[in-house]
Parts: structure tokens; sequence; C-alpha cells
């Protein structure tokens, strides 16, 4: 069986790569502990100047939670607990000290996008497909649209997580979400190239900065987290992502068997 989450380091640039390709790299708790702790363990290493995330295969960065574990969550604790998780996820990405390089080398949605989006560069392609989906499987946009606000207008936050529609690369660069708009085919080394741009600079200095800028929000942050936890158990207590996430899987398999 693959390990959820490979990783190179070259030249002190660590490649951090989501390896589920077959399920769009969607990511469950065995993959959230590995990104986790390979995060921990690079900005702890001296040698690690920056980071890069992709994700493996042509089709997907990420696509966000893994919807046949989120469908067996049951009851409170359940629940409480994935929240969590997820947002220690995106605690790893916010805490490092050392550049990280998100390259959206497919669909980015849900948790996968929210990882950019904490990320301090990103870098994709005009036709890709970004966004927060999460309300059409009757989930709560919480953690999503808490980071597009460190990005975007309320007004534009608010249509993209209320109707959970998806953009394209272009307008993604055109809202200021995407640093470095590219071709495909240009997108590892536009990455890696903004990695060793990122990682020249005086590490003090930069970390310094990451850290001024995540004390300037973490209590909203923190709040944050706490709001998530909320909202998903109430949601889970209409039922109704329980039958979305159930109605999209039979839709997915019916496809596959057709």
């Amino acid at each position: 069986m693959s390990e959820p989450i490979q990783h190179v380091v070259i030249d002190g640039i660590a490649h951090i790569v989501f390896n589920r390709p077959a399920v769009l790299n969607a990511m469950d708790a065995a993959m959230r502990v590995d990104f986790i702790a390979c995060l921990h363990a690079f900005n702890a290493d001296p040698s690690i100047n920056a980071v890069m995330i992709s994700g493996a295969g042509e089709r997907a960065f990420s696509a966000g939670q893994d919807l046949g574990e989120a469908l067996g969550f049951e009851g409170e604790s359940a629940i409480t607990a994935w929240m969590h998780h997820q947002g220690a996820v995106i605690a790893a990405v916010r805490d490092m000290d050392k550049p990280v390089v998100a390259i959206f080398n497919g669909v980015a949605t849900g948790v996968g996008f929210q990882i950019g989006l904490a990320a301090d560069w990103r870098v994709t392609y005009p036709d890709v497909r970004l966004g927060q989906p999460e309300v059409k499987v009757g989930l709560a946009s919480i953690y999503g649209s808490w980071l597009m606000s460190q990005h975007l207008g309320h007004a534009t936050n608010q249509a993209l997580s209320l109707t959970g529609d998806l953009i394209d690369g272009r307008r993604a660069a055109a809202l200021g979400l995407i640093n470095e708009l590219v071709e495909r085919d240009a997108l590892l080394d536009t990455g890696r190239a903004a990695a060793q741009r990122l990682a020249a600079l005086p590490p003090a200095a930069v970390r310094l900065t990451k850290q001024r800028f995540r004390e300037q929000s973490q209590p909203a942050f923190e709040a944050t987290c706490e709001a998530a936890v909320a909202a998903q158990i109430e949601a889970y207590a209409s039922g109704e992502p329980q039958r979305r996430m159930q109605a999209f899987i039979d839709a997915r398999e019916a496809g596959k068997g057709g």
C-alpha cells in the first residue's frame, strides 16, 4: 500500500506530495497524520529552507475531505475529533517558520484549497478548478470561509462560500488568490523557483514576519476552530451531509461501472 504522503528534499527545498491519486488525493486521517508530522519535522530541521506542496497524478492537488471517511462519522465526539484534526492540518501550515509554496497542479477544493490558502505562495494554471464546495454536501463552510477572508472582500467570500461554486485559475489570479499563473507544464519549475527565491531570504526575518502575521490572526483562527466543531455537529444532526455524501458516492460508483 502506498504511503499517503511522499516527500523528497533537494538542495534544502522539501517537496511534499499528496499521494492518493485514485481518489483525487482526498484527505483521510492517515494523510492528515502524515502531513502534520512531515511539516513539523521540516520546520525543526535546520537543513530545510522552504517547503513545496503538490498532488500526485495529473488530476488533483487535493479534492478535500475523503467523503467515504466523513460518511462514517457518528456522534459528536467523532465530529469534534475530525474538526480538531482538520484545524491541526491548517495550523501545521500556518505554524511553519519557513516559506511554504502550494502548487495547485489540479483541482483543489475543501481542505485541499484551505491548505493552499494557508501557504505563503500559490502557483497554478489557467484552467484549474478551485474552491469551497462544502455547502453542496451539506457541510458549513467555516474553515474555508475564514481562510478566504484573509484574501478576499466580504461580498466575494460570501458568494463563493454560500454557493460552493468553483472558480478557474484565471479568476483566482484576478482576485489575488494566486501569486503566479503559468502553463501547466511549467508548474513544478515555477513552484521550485519561488521556493528557492523565498528560501534565499534572511531566515530570521522571514520567521519573524510570518510570526507577526500569525499573531495578528491567531485569535480569529482559534475561534474558527471552535465554530467549525459546533457547525458541523449541527449539520450532521440534520442528516443532510450523510444524504448528500451517500448520493455523491453512489453516483461516482455508478459512473465507474457504466
